[in-house]
């Protein structure tokens, strides 16, 4: 169970059972410190709105070329940040369907070889 999920099944044990934190976090079997914790991460909201415009505009751009056009804008961001956040707001490239086959084949066609 991820630590954001732990603090949430802690917070529903806590409302609805009227428990305290210290009860609902040994009924769940979780160390108090990963309930407490308070991330010090920045709000990345401006950097993921310049990443979903550009990756709007260049639907097949990957992530690095993404960070290249990103970074023109001005942005200065970490590689692994920018991956981390490029995978939170799925923005993967769409890989693209088969071709689309006339109706009633099966599938490619097969040629015997000559003198069978």
């Amino acid at each position: 169970m991820t630590p954001n999920a732990t603090r949430k099944a802690v917070a529903h044990l806590m409302e609805v059972h009227q428990a305290s934190q210290r009860r609902a976090c040994s009924a769940l079997d979780v160390d108090r410190p990963t309930v407490r914790y308070k991330s010090r991460r920045d709000d990345d909201t401006g950097l993921r709105g310049a990443m979903k415009t550009v990756a709007k505009e260049r639907r097949r751009f990957g992530y690095r070329w993404l960070q290249v056009m990103v970074e023109r804008q001005g942005w200065q961001v970490n590689h692994k940040k920018f991956r981390r956040i490029y995978r939170e707001e799925k923005l993967q490239v769409r890989r693209r369907g088969d071709r689309k086959r006339a109706l009633g084949t099966a599938g490619p066609r097969r040629f015997r070889a000559a003198g069978l």
